[in-house]
């Protein structure tokens, strides 16, 4: 089906950065896997090339493009593998929140460098005891005088071990009542005093993407690091999160149609009892399934990304693409693998790795049960409680 989003010159964009995948990323991504992180030489790579942050105007050095350049961007990153999700972060989820409540100065301040791949950045949500509950959140941000003093400890954040800069859930107002009333956003700097990076988290997936927990103690951060208003964090969090889960989403699709290629070819040359294992009627079921899903998915994805340009609210059917499109992703992964044989469980094959990556989908960016209780609220079957 034609993209109605993506133009000609998307097309052209997107064969430019997969030459540039090819060459600078797909030759030493096992290398990355192994060190547990990407270059901040690949960083500053791809921002030279105008794929960092593309979407930022140009006083800021970005090339204000639309959000289907975003699409293609993160089709791309993951066709070269899951654990590439760090660039889609800094691109689509922690700096438009600097964009958009960021004032002229921090803008100045940290976008451009956003957009060289000079300046890496990250978002501080989860906590060791708050994950899908925001609201539960512990760390605090006490305002003194022309300064926050921060305290808590953060984990899985990815980009965290090489972030300069951070985006910090943290409480200003710990005995607000809604507790979400008490939320807000600080940005936070590495090399601050109190601020400090744990040992990189050894993950069962997504080694390439480093991840890491953040501990403030008694971290001193000016005021004028603070996105937005005091008290707003938890309402600016609620606005962006569409786009974030919508980006989880595009990516699971993606991947789902990588591992159906991948084990398409593989069962064409494969063979047993003297054929090939895609002449076996159970491989043609299976495989006709998993494609007839994944179309299923593209297409509601798709009709999601037109709204989410269009600039419409789509919550609710954003919450389902998240929960049905990783839930489809797994599967493909666990069928994809069986369809492999004992290959599939080598580390030398990619389906291996991919099976690895997308485990983690479910959970990130908001469980699917939250999805779910999400869907449940919208569609009437709970009372809101904001």
């Amino acid at each position: 089906m034609k993209r109605t989003f993506l133009q000609e010159e998307h097309a052209i964009f997107r064969q430019s950065l997969r030459k540039f995948l090819e060459k600078e990323a797909a030759p030493y991504f096992a290398d990355w896997e192994e060190n547990q992180q990407i270059p901040r030489s690949f960083w500053q790579k791809a921002g030279e090339q105008g794929y960092l942050c593309s979407w930022a105007k140009e006083d800021y050095g970005g090339l204000e493009t639309d959000f289907g350049y975003a699409v293609v961007l993160n089709e791309e990153f993951e066709r070269i593998g899951t654990a590439m999700v760090g660039l889609g972060l800094h691109n689509d989820i922690v700096m438009p929140y600097i964009e958009t409540y960021g004032t002229e100065s921090q803008k100045r301040r940290w976008l451009p460098g956003a957009v060289k791949g000079e300046i890496i950045s990250a978002i501080a949500m989860t906590e060791p005891e708050a994950g899908s509950d925001l609201a539960g959140i512990k760390t605090t941000a006490i305002r003194d005088g022309d300064s926050y003093i921060v305290n808590g400890e953060k984990t899985f954040i990815t980009n965290g071990y090489t972030a300069d800069v951070v985006i910090v859930v943290c409480k200003t107002d710990p005995y607000a009542k809604p507790a979400h009333k008490g939320i807000s956003l600080i940005v936070a700097e590495t090399g601050t005093p109190g601020f400090r990076k744990g040992k990189k988290l050894k993950k069962i997936g997504q080694h390439a993407n480093d991840t890491c927990e953040l501990i403030f103690e008694d971290a001193r951060l000016p005021a004028e690091n603070l996105l937005g208003e005091e008290g707003k964090g938890f309402y600016y969090l609620m606005e962006k999160l569409q786009q974030e889960r919508l980006i989880v989403s595009m990516q699971s699709i993606t991947a789902a149609k990588e591992m159906i290629d991948l084990t398409s070819d593989y069962v064409k040359q494969r063979k047993a009892f003297g054929r090939r294992i895609s002449e076996f009627q159970n491989t043609q079921f299976q495989i006709a399934e998993l494609y007839t899903e994944w179309q299923i998915g593209n297409v509601f994805v798709d009709r999601l990304i037109e709204k989410h340009m269009a600039g419409e609210q789509i919550v609710t059917e954003v919450s389902m693409a998240k929960w049905w499109t990783t839930d489809l992703v797994k599967k493909v992964a666990a069928i994809c693998m069986q369809l492999h044989g004992g290959y599939g469980y080598m580390e030398e094959f990619e389906i291996a790795r991919r099976y690895r990556d997308v485990a983690v989908s479910s959970i990130y960016a908001g469980s699917n049960e939250i999805m779910k209780m999400i869907i449940a609220k919208n569609i009437g079957l709970v009372e809101r409680s904001f």
